[in-house]
């Protein structure tokens, strides 16, 4: 196991217990710190306040063993709820220190003024420091504490990181920006993820002791927190859940950019998002726990549950089953040997995924007979958008329920785990050369058809490879893509604002200033851009575009360069997307017949101000229309094109028609 906690996290080996004394005007009222602290100065997140958990040590940069770079220079990486200029300091040193002409004594806190990214110089128990104010710009922060996780006077994250198994319960604090503070404890919080587990920033789940909201997400108890270490946008794992919700994919996480900090210790920007779980307050909210079992405890002859295609299941930590060549880990209902119907439910889940299987290895076959065919393309498709690594090998989730006449069906859903997408992973060139993919890392090419297939066979033991190759999906693809996906991608891209997705979707922008400043502390603190030779080549990009009303795809003549840092990988990322988004279209228009509403006259789904300055150019003979334009921007219906018609989309607009 690494040093987990080096001289970075000296300041929390000194066990003692801190008040905070009330001493004046600028001073706290009492309260506790609700961990155990060390020589240090700490800042609560929100001046004022009388709750124990929201505090942070100040700290220096880290590499990925935890060692300290530079510990003469220090931080406070504040949270978005920290006003502007003034934060609450507490001095835990045995004397006294002054931060920016305020005399702090020792065991005492005061409400101190500073600047952003201003340096100051803070004299502590006879060394000199300078001190650097850092505010994150993330929609949360997360705090949890408990200094001794084991019994044993071990330090939480000590003891959660030595093994994925273990777990703790702990107090905390969620913190809005808006400075409001929900101190719920946390039930247990332990390490998730498989490969991403052996990574220095790690993922975790949490269980609040009951419902919490974080920063405005629906109430839930079960939360799982994503580092994205390996993803150096911090936002794949966002944009593809945003989306997926946008289109109407039946489950796709919430989440929300968080900041974490354990033991007042900032680990870094992070991902909180609802956790795959079933339940009326959880992500798949239509089934329960126990929906498997009659009233007298006997296993029901039909019912539905949430499986994963994982390859990397395993004895020690899944309840799974192996179908036709894939492991299948069973999230509901998940039991125990001994459990009613342990094996009943296994042997299930076997057959029914064996079914859907097979017949996903034909192409001619009708897929609707065992799946929901709308949510099995959109879950194919958003695969293939982000040209999705791990697409058909793991975290790849369906649901087994009743459609609406009744009848049990998979449903491609929830979404889950695309880090390695859009653009990041450099992938495994051994297996690319095995699968005939020389393109990978490029935005144009086809993906998900490829993937788990022998170059020299037809067939392939990866279901989404075999989704991706059916008629019935493939015939349903351009119009689901062109009239939910490229809606929701123009508007992430600030080219077509629609209202319809907004509550699912940002824009670009809007993700950006959200991210901004927490992703700048992440990377200031320690943690790398570039976390290794699996992460491909962001350095540039020829950006594309493509338009539906010409079926006109473009590709800038120059490179775009990215700048190596946060900015720079961010753009790089959101371009990727959008210049796949644009090759995707051109690969489809020519089997979509777009079915448009009148006013649409730019044909891109939205009926907005665009449109009719579109018309206004056509009728001063600045621009020109298709007949297919013509005949949508005619709304009244009188066979021209005319200033009448302008008005009348106008009133579209306004809601007056």
């Amino acid at each position: 196991m690494k040093k987990v906690i080096s001289s970075v996290l000296a300041v929390m080996l000194v066990m003692c217990s801190i008040s905070v004394f009330s001493v004046g005007a600028s001073t706290k009222q009492a309260a506790e710190i609700s961990f155990k602290t060390g020589s240090a100065l700490y800042v609560h997140a929100v001046a004022g306040s009388n709750d124990a958990d929201a505090w942070q040590a100040w700290q220096s940069r880290h590499d990925e063993d935890f060692n300290e770079i530079d510990s003469n220079v220090k931080y406070f990486f504040l949270p978005s709820s920290a006003s502007d200029s003034q934060v609450e300091i507490f001095n835990a040193y045995s004397q006294g220190v002054s931060v920016n002409g305020q005399n702090i004594a020792s065991g005492e806190s005061r409400t101190v003024s500073y600047d952003l990214n201003t340096d100051y110089s803070v004299s502590a128990s006879g060394k000199t420091y300078k001190l650097k104010f850092m505010k994150s710009s993330a929609e949360a922060a997360i705090y949890i504490n408990n200094s001794d996780a084991d019994g044993k006077g071990t330090d939480l994250m000590s003891y959660l990181n030595q093994d994925k198994s273990l777990s703790a319960s702990a107090t905390g604090a969620i913190v809005d920006k808006d400075g409001t503070i929900d101190n719920t404890k946390i039930k247990k919080i332990k390490g998730r993820g498989n490969t991403t587990w052996d990574k220095p920033k790690k993922a975790y789940n949490i269980t609040y002791n009951s419902k919490v909201s974080i920063a405005g997400m629906d109430k839930g108890k079960k939360y799982s927190i994503l580092a994205n270490y390996q993803d150096d946008s911090l936002s794949r794992n966002r944009f593809l859940y945003d989306l997926s919700d946008a289109v109407g994919m039946p489950y796709a996480s919430d989440s929300r950019y968080v900041d974490f900090y354990v033991n007042g210790f900032y680990w870094g920007s992070y991902q909180m998002t609802q956790k795959v779980e079933v339940g009326s307050s959880s992500l798949v909210d239509d089934i329960d726990t126990d929906s498997y079992l009659n009233e007298d405890g006997t296993v029901k002859e039909d019912f539905p549950f949430l499986c994963e295609v994982d390859a990397g299941a395993n004895d020690y930590d899944d309840y799974y089953v192996s179908a036709v060549g894939n492991k299948i880990t069973i999230k509901s209902p998940e039991l125990n040997p001994g459990d009613p119907g342990y094996e009943e439910v296994k042997a299930y889940v076997k057959s029914k995924f064996t079914d859907f299987y097979n017949a996903t290895r034909k192409a001619s076959v009708d897929l609707s007979k065992y799946a929901d065919v709308d949510s099995l393309t959109k879950l194919y498709l958003i695969n293939e958008l982000g040209k999705n690594w791990d697409s058909g090998v793991s975290s790849l989730f369906f649901t087994y329920k009743q459609d609406e006449n009744g009848d049990y069906k998979f449903y491609g859903s929830p979404v889950w785990d695309y880090d390695n997408s859009l653009g990041n992973a450099g992938g495994e060139q051994y297996e690319l050369s095995y699968i005939g993919v020389k393109d990978y890392t490029e935005y144009s090419g086809w993906w998900c058809k490829f993937k788990g297939k022998d170059k020299n066979s037809k067939s392939s033991s990866n279901v989404m490879n075999n989704i991706s190759r059916n008629k019935y999906v493939t015939a349903a693809a351009p119009k689901i893509w062109f009239e939910d996906f490229m809606p929701a991608i123009n508007h992430f891209s600030g080219e077509k604002y629609n209202p319809e997705v907004e509550k699912e979707l940002y824009t670009s922008s809007e993700y950006y200033n959200l991210l901004k400043n927490s992703a700048e502390m992440n990377y200031q603190s320690g943690w790398l851009l570039k976390t290794g030779d699996w992460i491909c080549d962001h350095s540039s990009m020829k950006k594309a575009s493509f338009d539906l009303a010409s079926k006109t795809y473009t590709v800038d003549s120059n490179k775009t360069r990215y700048a190596n840092n946060f900015d720079g990988m961010y753009s790089y990322c959101s371009d990727w997307l959008t210049s796949r988004a644009a090759w995707l279209s051109s690969q489809m228009a020519s089997s979509y017949t777009p079915s448009y509403k009148k006013g649409d006259v730019n044909l891109d789904g939205v009926v907005d101000v665009t449109d009719t300055t579109l018309v206004q150019k056509y009728l001063a003979s600045t621009a020109e229309l298709t007949s297919l334009q013509i005949e949508i921007a005619d709304v009244n219906g009188d066979g021209t094109v005319s200033v009448a018609d302008a008005t009348a989309i106008q009133k579209m607009i306004a809601g007056m028609r």
